[in-house]
This record gives structure tokens, sequence and C-alpha cells, in this order.
């Protein structure tokens, strides 16, 4: 594992296997580890590059921080490994991530994949949104990390007891160091996302929107990816599995990602309506 001084923490990354380089920005509490089947069954063919997002793990930051943080954290990280603009997949919040960067540092991102993108900020019930989004954070608050998941599942249509997985998946078990991940999430990011905001100008970017096949069409974060589509002029990519489907499905994620991609080599212009 690799460090790179980001102002105010050390951000810490892994890069794996070889050809075109994919920065994963990971939803929720995931860092740099997260996600290992995922990245096994993409380093045949793609340079795969996580990292602990400012705040989790071993990137430590104790400071408030915004989506506009994020975004810098990548910018810098790519910046340092490559000169070529890169692919990118985000999940959840990466994937508002992955979106600040394109409107900040276009020129570094060659295609960025943003599967159920956590933006209230796009749909027209936004306030309504962000009130259920502070509803979570103030259910762990009160109940703990137990209860506030439950809460999470709910806003995300993720059904953690009747959740169809890939066979011999590696164990995420929560840990203590998950847990203080979970914490960061739930009180600072949570915020960042409330208070984002984002003018989402015509770009060269290939921007591709994406959800789950089992994420339900009327939940939040489903919302969230139609009504990117919607702006871009262009349909919602279908994956494997929910919300969480990068760490259910892992292998079919992947191939679905790859098929994806071989189409967005090459920039398209999209209008942001």
């Amino acid at each position: 594992m690799d460090s790179l001084d980001v102002g105010g923490t050390a951000l810490h990354y892994r890069v794996r296997g070889s050809g075109p380089l994919l920065l994963i920005a990971q939803s929720g509490e995931g860092d740099a580890d997260r996600g290992r089947d995922l990245v096994d069954a993409l380093v045949d063919d793609h340079t795969v590059v996580t990292y602990d997002r400012r705040g989790l793990s071993r990137s430590r930051f104790d400071g408030p921080v915004t989506i506009a943080d994020h975004a810098d954290d990548a910018h810098r990280l790519l910046a340092a490994l490559t000169d070529e603009p890169a692919l990118v997949l985000g999940c959840s919040l990466g994937a508002v991530i992955g979106l600040h960067l394109v409107a900040r540092h276009p020129e570094q991102v060659g295609a960025l994949v943003a599967h159920e993108p956590v933006a209230p900020w796009l749909l027209a019930d936004a306030d309504r949104h962000r009130r259920e989004l502070l509803d979570v954070q103030a259910e762990y608050r009160r109940g703990g990390l137990p209860v506030a998941l439950r809460e999470v599942a709910r806003v995300l249509g993720i059904d953690p007891v009747g959740q169809d997985t890939e066979p011999d998946l590696t164990p995420e078990p929560m840990t203590p160091a998950r847990a203080a991940n979970f914490d960061f999430f739930l009180t600072r990011d949570l915020d960042a996302i409330v208070r984002d905001d984002l003018r989402l100008d015509p770009t060269s970017v290939r921007i591709v929107p994406a959800a789950g096949r089992t994420t339900p069409k009327t939940i939040f974060d489903y919302r969230c990816a139609t009504a990117l589509a919607d702006r871009l002029g262009v349909a919602v990519e279908e994956f494997p599995g929910g919300h969480n489907g990068n760490t259910t499905h892992p292998r079919a994620y992947a191939a679905r990602l790859r098929e994806v991609l071989s189409g967005a080599r090459e920039p398209v212009s999209r209008a942001a309506r």
C-alpha cells in the first residue's frame, strides 16, 4: 500500500493489475480493501486503483469534509499516477465524487460509470430526501450502528436478509475498523451529501448512469440514476444485483463493467439539461 499527501491527510491507496487505469471510488464505509472479489475479477486487463477515502481506515482525518474535498483527493491521486484520462467507477457516494471530478477536472476522466449516485440535488424533491438522510444520521446517534444500518438499507432499497449473492465471496465482517469507517460515513460524509450541490454543465466526458437490476425503481438511489440519465439524454445501464451489486455479484458486475466500458473508450459529448 502506498500513500499520497493530499493536504490534511495522507491518502492511502492500492494499485493492482495491468492495462487501462481504473479508479474505483467506493460507497459508504468502503476503503481500499473493500470489494476484493471485484478487483480480482478486473486485474487481468485493468490497472485497478482503490483507496481509503479521507477519514477512512489509514487515511486518518478528523475534521469536516465536503464532496469537493473528496473529489480533490481523487484528482490529486490520479495526477500522481497517470498523465492519461482514467476510467472511473463510482458507487453511491463514490459516484457523486466522480461527478464532481468530471465537473472540475474533465481532462482526467475518460469515462465515468456512476452507479446509483446518492445525490439529492438531482431530484425535484431534493429537500425531502435530504431530510430522510438526516433522519438516518439521527437514528445512528440515538440507536447506534445496527439501527442506522437498517435505515440505510431501507433508504437504498437493500434487502439484507433475502439478498441474492454469488457463491464463495470473500467475507467482510464488521470489524472495529469497519465500524469506525461507518461512523465517519454516517456523521461526516452524510453531512457532506446533504449539503452538496453541483451544476452539471455540458461535458465531453462519457458519463454512464447505472443502477442495480434488483434495486426498486421507486427508491431514492434508483431515481437519482434515472434523473442523471435524463439530464444527460442517455439510458440507465443495468448492472447485476442491487445498490451494492459490486460486492454481492462481483464477477458478473466486472463482466458488465467491461461491457459498458468497451463502449466508453471514446468520449462522447453529452449536454446536461
